[in-house]
């Protein structure tokens, strides 16, 4: 991947399949004329070139929600389904979805449509205590769409005795537990995540094999409980998401949390973290860069937090922006968009998905 980068046009216009081959052999002919350091800031990459170059690429979107129906409530306020994707959203009406989503449902096989298109070839679904548990119907998904999709479990955290709906659940066959670590901390109560409960679960859950994916609170309100769950279960696989809210003060100390071995960090959710700002982000590339810095590019995974990312920019925009970035090397967006998740999630087999040019091209 070192050398895939970027070519002079020059060297582009000999067509696609000398350049394969020149890739596969590691050998570049005399009219490949190697680049000077700044020349990827003036010209473009051979992906947008050449996109079937880079079809071995394989994405996998580490963050993503599903559901039948967003009816529950949590901290004593209701979150309900209003027509056109919108939901009366703790006292508030919000586009929770596209509004071409009418119903209010968030179906697998609207996005495996909507992967399709952005050519994503699968994704962990985490769940959250503000869409209800959707458990039921992710069992479903999780047996049909197998080859597409990681699905995690979810237990009512807030409920004492959740021991046992999570032992159901890991018995039943879900690979991952979603723990939204920022929804049990409420106005009236707050679950540890290092209390005897959770420390039980966690270890039936590492000696199962079963991931952990998990967002914490703002900053580090969480991260010293967290680093002792990681310390008493070494062999816990974790995936801390929202990339560690780095848009709040102290989100470094959930980034060295991926210091440990067995823990890794996903950026569900960034592009609304930085929505202000807008596509091409350009302060998010820049936490990605710094996250990697710190902890290492095998230690990082892009995740989008569909659907309610995609009320304000399209599916494939949510990682495209990586893609375009000169921040970070070929080989680093390979293991951000993709090759990080398959291996930390096992994923095997991937699809490759063709593209598919759009009618107004």
């Amino acid at each position: 991947m070192k050398r895939e980068g970027i070519i002079t046009r020059l060297g582009a216009i000999r067509g696609a399949k000398v350049v394969q081959l020149a890739l596969k052999a590691k050998f570049f002919p005399f009219f490949f004329i190697p680049p000077p350091p700044w020349f990827h800031k003036y010209f473009i990459t051979l992906r947008y070139l050449y996109p079937d170059i880079y079809a071995t690429m394989k994405i996998i979107d580490a963050h993503s929600h599903l559901w039948l129906r967003q009816d529950t409530t949590w901290n004593g306020q209701k979150i309900s389904p209003l027509p056109n994707g919108r939901s009366m959203f703790l006292g508030e009406e919000v586009q929770m979805l596209p509004p071409f989503m009418i119903d209010g449902k968030n179906t697998a096989e609207v996005f495996i449509s909507n992967m399709n298109y952005a050519q994503v070839s699968a994704a962990v679904v985490v769940q959250e205590f503000i869409d209800g548990q959707q458990n039921d119907y992710l069992d479903i998904v999780r047996r049909q769409y197998h080859d597409r999709f990681f699905v995690c479990g979810m237990a009512d955290y807030l409920t004492p005795g959740f021991f046992s709906e999570a032992e159901q659940l890991i018995e039943s066959g879900f690979p991952g537990m979603a723990i939204p670590g920022h929804r049990i901390i409420t106005d009236r109560k707050r679950v540890m995540l290092n209390s005897d409960e959770m420390m039980r679960m966690f270890h039936l859950m590492e000696d199962r094999g079963i991931i952990l994916s998990i967002t914490l609170a703002d900053g580090d309100i969480q991260v010293g409980e967290m680093r002792e769950v990681i310390e008493e279960c070494p062999r816990l696989k974790v995936a801390v998401g929202h990339f560690g809210m780095p848009t709040v003060e102290g989100w470094h100390e959930q980034l060295k949390l991926a210091l440990y071995e067995n823990v890794i960090l996903e950026s569900g959710g960034i592009t609304w973290l930085y929505n202000s700002e807008f596509y091409p982000y350009p302060t998010a590339v820049k936490v990605i860069r710094e996250a990697i810095d710190t902890v290492g590019a095998d230690k990082v995974m892009w995740g989008s937090d569909y659907p309610r990312t995609i009320t304000a920019i399209t599916y494939k925009m949510s990682y495209d922006f990586i893609l375009k970035t000169t921040e970070l090397t070929d080989e680093e967006k390979t293991l951000f968009l993709g090759e990080n998740a398959r291996r930390f999630y096992g994923f095997d087999e991937l699809l490759d998905i063709p593209r598919v040019k759009n009618m107004s091209e």
